[in-house]
């Protein structure tokens, strides 16, 4: 009987190099990123020479766009080494000081601080372009905005509750 539960927890764990492609993908999906701020960053030149649309909007759409691939990173080295395998760069120097030290509340805070800063962008880009918004379509945006923030708030109150049981227990 225990060979047979060895062999089930061995397959199991070794499952957990299904969730591979998926970290694949999303590398795919940084390149496409590159791709569409290379547009973005013609876009704002062609404002820059034109003098049509806001150049602070053109700016924000490309900050936009590194926050979303800051993001990725962090959910691909972080998933990664926290469901997968550990990542060997054999101390590299340009090793990030957090990759190996982030865990999945500190994964998952990184992703909704990611996810308000994306949405204060975005809220910022339809606050400079008001006139291109109807009142509800702008209710809706500062609606998203604020049930992203107020998440936030709740689940950095949740990690702070549970930090204090991990060190009373």
């Amino acid at each position: 009987m225990k060979a047979i539960e060895n062999l089930l927890e061995n397959f199991l764990f070794a499952s957990r190099w299904l969730l591979a492609p998926f970290y694949v993908g999303l590398v795919g999906a940084i390149v496409a990123l590159i791709w569409y701020f290379g547009i973005e960053f013609i876009h704002l030149f062609h404002m820059l020479i034109s003098g049509e649309g806001s150049l602070v909007v053109g700016v924000l759409s490309l900050v936009d766009i590194v926050l979303l691939a800051n993001l990725l990173i962090i959910i691909i080295f972080a998933g990664y080494e926290n469901f997968v395998s550990k990542i060997d760069t054999e101390d590299h120097e340009d090793r990030p000081d957090w990759m190996g030290h982030v865990d999945f509340g500190d994964l998952k805070m990184k992703l909704v601080a990611s996810i308000i800063a994306i949405s204060g962008i975005e809220l910022l880009r339809a606050f400079f372009n008001v006139e291109s918004f109807e009142d509800r379509q702008m209710a809706w945006k500062l609606g998203v905005h604020v049930t992203f923030v107020f998440t936030g708030l709740i689940f950095a109150i949740m990690d702070k509750l549970g930090e204090h049981k991990k060190h009373t227990s």
